[in-house]
């Protein structure tokens, strides 16, 4: 088990890529909190983990909020004794192009993507640093390294600063043992992408873009975070794993 005897925070883990990565974690040997805005669904991971004999807590979790994140890690300490991985994979999708986006529209995002991965950040590194170490992966996007016309400037800006912000927790807590990865998704099937899939001419432009021809899975990132939890990515840290079936090799 790639996890025994650690404890992760997943953020957004109450479906698509955070609940595959919180029944993943599980099966792994973690104990996991599932911290999301959407109870019944996060309640149902949670009953599901329980119930394939893994170990899993439920906690509400507005990411944007800093007296929910101060929760959520106060309890997971309180249930579990300590806290050694964090997935900040909370995260909002938007289109539009600039001249349309209003003011709300760029404050809803950057608050869920960007101020959500700093808040959870800050919020974890004492307990992290009383554990003796941790390991920090935030969910960006391929778009956090490249743009594209069909998406949101809100929503690119908001992944390009996950990246470096993720980089700066790097550096600056290294000596202390907490690494800080990124991880940049492609186009993946989950609920979030699920209305832009439904529209046949948005699809086929996305499927043009993927040298590998499909949409990913949400198992197939799991696995990747996986691994930046994991002792075996002890010596990475300040790095971004690609899993976007090739759109940014081209």
């Amino acid at each position: 088990m790639r996890l025994k005897g650690k404890v992760a925070l997943i953020s957004g883990g109450a479906r698509g890529m955070g609940a595959s990565e919180a029944r993943l974690f599980a099966r792994e040997g973690a104990r996991v909190v599932i911290g999301d805005i959407l109870e019944a669904e996060g309640r149902a991971v949670e009953a599901d983990i329980r119930a394939k004999g893994g170990e899993a807590l439920f906690v509400l979790l507005d990411v944007t909020d800093e007296a929910d994140w101060d929760r959520a890690v106060s309890r997971t300490v309180e249930r579990f004794e300590r806290l050694n991985v964090l997935v900040n994979n909370a995260g909002v999708g938007a289109v539009g192009r600039i001249e349309d986006t209003t003011v709300k529209d760029w404050d809803h995002v950057m608050d869920v993507n960007a101020k959500g991965v700093f808040l959870g950040t800050r919020a974890v590194i004492p307990a992290m640093r009383q554990a003796g170490g941790g390991s920090i992966i935030n969910i960006s996007s391929q778009l956090g390294l490249v743009g594209t016309d069909n998406s949101s400037p809100q929503y690119q800006a908001s992944k390009g600063a996950v990246r470096l912000l993720t980089k700066a927790t790097a550096i600056q807590y290294a000596r202390e043992g907490i690494r800080a990865n990124s991880v940049h998704p492609g186009p993946i099937v989950t609920a979030m992408s699920e209305r832009r899939r439904a529209d046949p001419e948005h699809y086929q432009r996305m499927l043009s873009r993927i040298p590998l021809g499909r949409f990913g899975k949400s198992d197939e990132v799991a696995y990747g975070v996986l691994y930046l939890a994991s002792d075996e990515a002890a010596f990475v840290t300040g790095s971004e794993l690609v899993i976007d079936g090739g759109w940014t090799a081209q």
